[in-house]
């Protein structure tokens, strides 16, 4: 495994941006932040991309995989794109504030 302190590029291509919701900030209160990732990515990469972007501990990773939906516009059906989403939960103490910068 590579050494925790230095972010690849292959940490960014993991995590995409985070998924700001009224649930996911709800979340925020149980040191829990909400991402969304990359459909392939595994927990352990996403354990992995955090430590090292974020530099914070990570307790535990929960995915959901939402699939798109088909809906209509102007009379034309289209599909929504498939998701991931990442919970990560933080140590006791940790925070990673989302609205700053990754380092």
């Amino acid at each position: 495994m590579a050494k925790k302190d230095s972010i690849d590029a292959r940490h960014y291509d993991v995590i995409l941006a985070p998924h700001i919701t009224e649930k996911s900030t709800m979340a925020s209160e149980h040191n829990a932040v909400v991402f969304k990732v990359a459909n392939d990515a595994t927990k352990p990469q996403i354990k992995e991309a955090i430590e090292a972007i974020y530099e914070k501990k990570v307790v535990s990773v929960n995915t959901i995989l939402t699939k798109g939906k088909t809906k209509r516009w102007k009379g034309k059906p289209y599909k929504r794109s498939d998701f991931k989403k990442a919970i990560v939960t933080l140590a006791e103490g940790e925070m990673i504030d989302i609205t700053e910068g990754a380092s």
